[in-house]
């Protein structure tokens, strides 16, 4: 008699003569009755994985922690370059680092609680810097200048520590501008093209004189222009 037919076993069945047997697929051990299977927890019992193991009916699934991925084997995980996934996970530097990343900043940044973003240390403000008593700190971006004292050029007089004047007294001064000013200004490296920076405004203490304003220097890469506006 084939008493396999009659569906005593749960999964397999193996006729012999006179009787039978039960026996279970990969992944389920046979219980003591001897024709039911109970699935087997490789987790528990082996844990194959290297990270991560979920056991499920008859088998098991490997799972990496975040900042991993599961190679081709289905069982390692392998560090996730996030820095090569995408560009703007950080403001300027993306260091990779198993399971995750960092990002830093340049010396004269420090980075934001948004843990991506850097802003220039105002060495400044905070008094870290070298510039003498006399010395004006001028902050830059990731760094800092010390400026000498300003010194006026003959026939300038120095009224304040920025001002020069032409006294009106000195004949040479009638062919020369009334007062020089010196300033010093930040400009944001992200700002809009193209936008306004300052202002300029001439007024005449002579009949007939004109005035002419131009970039001196420092414009080599033609990023400045200057532009007249009728009031």
């Amino acid at each position: 008699i084939d008493e396999c037919r009659y569906g005593y076993c749960q999964q397999l069945c193996a006729n012999v003569p006179g009787s039978y047997s039960c026996t279970c697929n990969p992944g389920f051990l046979l219980n003591s009755d001897g024709r039911s299977c109970q699935d087997v927890d490789e987790c528990t019992t082996q844990n194959p994985c290297v990270q991560s193991c979920v056991n499920t009916y008859g088998s098991y699934l490997c799972r990496c922690e975040p900042g991993y991925e599961l190679d081709e084997d289905g069982i390692n995980c392998t560090d996730m370059d996030e820095c090569s996934v995408s560009e703007f996970l950080c403001q300027h530097q993306c260091v990779n680092e198993p399971g995750s990343y960092y990002c830093s900043c340049p010396n004269g940044y420090v980075l934001l609680d948004d843990s991506r973003t850097c802003q220039d240390v105002d060495e400044c403000d905070t008094r870290n810097n070298t510039c003498t008593a006399q010395q004006t700190c001028l902050n830059i971006p990731g760094t800092y200048k010390c400026l000498d004292p300003m010194r006026c050029e003959e026939p300038y007089v120095q009224i304040n520590d920025n001002r020069c004047m032409c006294q009106v007294e000195n004949p040479t001064c009638r062919d020369q501008p009334f007062t020089i000013v010196h300033r010093h200004m930040d400009i944001l490296s992200n700002s809009r093209v193209p936008s306004d920076i300052f202002q300029m405004q001439a007024t005449s203490r002579y009949p007939g004189v004109y005035y002419i304003f131009q970039i001196k220097s420092g414009n080599e890469g033609r990023e400045f222009y200057m532009r007249v506006r009728e009031e």
